[in-house]
């Protein structure tokens, strides 16, 4: 059965109201993480999709922990409705030998071993399929998604995503990861994060990103 949170007791009452009205509700925040740990640590473990994989794990991992990723808006203005997903999985974009592009769903896996295996083929599958650009398969809901892309081939300080017109209902959040710059013993990752204001200000997607660039510090219990 659905879950849906009781916005009349909501804390963000005022301002879900407010942004959930607007016709371009996101926001977006920018910032670089060390992954050198992260890499050391995949080193002493190698396996199937390598520092990609182990991102994406960690990033849905806790996303899957913060609430505010899990909620879905249904609706707009003051009859709008937030359903609480009780977890989600992710979709990224995987490039194929003839530079075309395809998406791979990725289920979110407590043990990054499952993950590591289930979305390695999964990747797999993508890059083998048919050529050209293909609409990601239909899936139940696709409101159970949280988007990722990569871009390896540039060191971003900002991004924004394409995005559906008006009248499409659409409040999945959008995580873009880009090329790693070497900075002595630092690798610093870009990290784009892209949710909407109607369901979380700066400080749910602060505590995010600040959760992500811990675990990236300190990744031994992740990737365990």
């Amino acid at each position: 059965m659905a879950r849906y949170l009781d916005t009349a007791r909501w804390a963000r009452r005022d301002a879900f109201l407010h942004f959930s009205a607007f016709e371009q509700p996101f926001f977006s925040l920018c910032t670089r993480m060390d992954v050198a740990p992260l890499r050391a640590a995949l080193a002493r473990r190698p396996g199937p999709g390598g520092l990609s994989l182990a991102c994406h794990h960690i990033a849905l991992a806790l996303a899957n922990q913060h609430e505010s990723f899990r909620l879905r808006l249904e609706g707009r203005g003051p009859s709008a409705r937030v359903r609480v997903h009780a977890r989600v999985d992710a979709s990224t974009t995987v490039l194929r030998a003839d530079d075309s592009f395809g998406f791979a769903t990725l289920p979110h896996r407590p043990r990054f071993a499952d993950f590591q295996a289930q979305g390695a083929a999964a990747l797999q599958a993508v890059r083998d399929g048919p050529p050209g650009f293909h609409e990601p398969p239909a899936a139940d809901d696709d409101s159970t998604l949280m988007y990722f892309t990569t871009l390896p081939w540039v060191h971003f300080t900002s991004f924004a995503h394409a995005r559906p017109g008006p009248g499409v209902a659409d409040s999945i959040p959008r995580v873009a990861y880009g090329r790693i710059q070497a900075d002595g013993a630092r690798q610093w990752l870009p990290v784009a994060l892209d949710v909407h204001h109607a369901l979380m200000d700066g400080l749910q997607a602060g505590r995010w990103l600040q959760a992500l660039e811990d675990a990236f510090a300190s990744p031994q219990g992740w990737l365990d």
